[in-house]
């Protein structure tokens, strides 16, 4: 029998313990029938005041040790479709590190489809038919290089980027609207097409949809792309205001 709320389909969300936007947004961006069901991946909000690569590889080993219990405890709830609610390890390894990661999620949940920020970005983009991007995100250059790699083997040219070295994982939601849309300005030169926001922690989703309007260009926040993409997955095609043109057009 369905679920009485989520009578279209349940959504296990998976988050990092330190993120603060990616669950209201979602919420936000909820349609009737669909519900999301949160499961926290453990994360320490350890802070950083320079880019250390070795640390950062060690962060990652200890996030994908943390995967396989994290969807364990969302199973109990025997959800429909899994959404990963953290960018970051999407990306890593680029391309193909993309796939490998997306097949071990699935080996995790027993074959559930999985939204994820690289893989929506990538569908994105080609729907709209772009090619020189402007990347920004919270993001030091030692977890950045994976976004452009990915993005560059996906066939696409960062020709304009913006890091915003966030300290620690928690002060990425933090950051202002006004310091975001200073970073789109500076991201936004003649060249680019699109921008590309990374980083659900960032407080994009709205913003975004109003930079498109006075940059004239599509703007994707990561968390629109990731529910767009678990919606679109799962054949729901409710169009959504307010939240860029991924939802509302496409």
């Amino acid at each position: 029998m369905p679920d009485v709320i989520g009578w279209r389909k349940k959504f296990g969300v998976l988050a990092p313990s330190t993120n603060t936007v990616v669950e209201p947004d979602f919420y936000m961006m909820a349609v009737p029938g669909v519900t999301a069901h949160i499961s926290r991946i453990l994360m320490t909000n350890s802070r950083r005041d320079a880019d250390d690569p070795q640390s950062n590889e060690l962060r990652a080993q200890s996030l994908a040790s943390e995967m396989k219990p994290t969807i364990d405890r969302i199973l109990t709830a025997e959800p429909d479709y899994m959404v990963m609610g953290m960018s970051a390890p999407t990306f890593r390894g680029g391309l193909e590190g993309n796939r490998r990661w997306k097949a071990q999620m699935q080996e995790h949940s027993g074959g559930l489809g999985m939204a994820n920020g690289a893989e929506a970005c990538h569908r994105a983009l080609n729907l709209l038919g772009v090619k020189r991007l402007g990347v920004l995100t919270p993001y030091w250059s030692s977890t950045s290089d994976h976004v452009v790699q990915f993005f560059t083997e996906a066939g696409f040219q960062v020709v304009s980027q913006k890091d915003l070295e966030c300290p620690t994982p928690v002060s990425i939601a933090h950051v202002t609207l006004d310091e975001c849309r200073n970073a789109l300005l500076e991201v936004n030169t003649n060249d680019v097409e699109a921008i590309v926001q990374c980083g659900t922690d960032l407080n994009m989703v709205r913003l975004a949809d109003e930079a498109e309007r006075w940059l004239g260009k599509p703007v994707i926040a990561i968390n629109a792309a990731i529910w767009w993409m678990a919606l679109r997955d799962n054949d729901i095609q409710d169009q959504l205001n307010g939240f860029g043109r991924l939802l509302r057009d496409f």
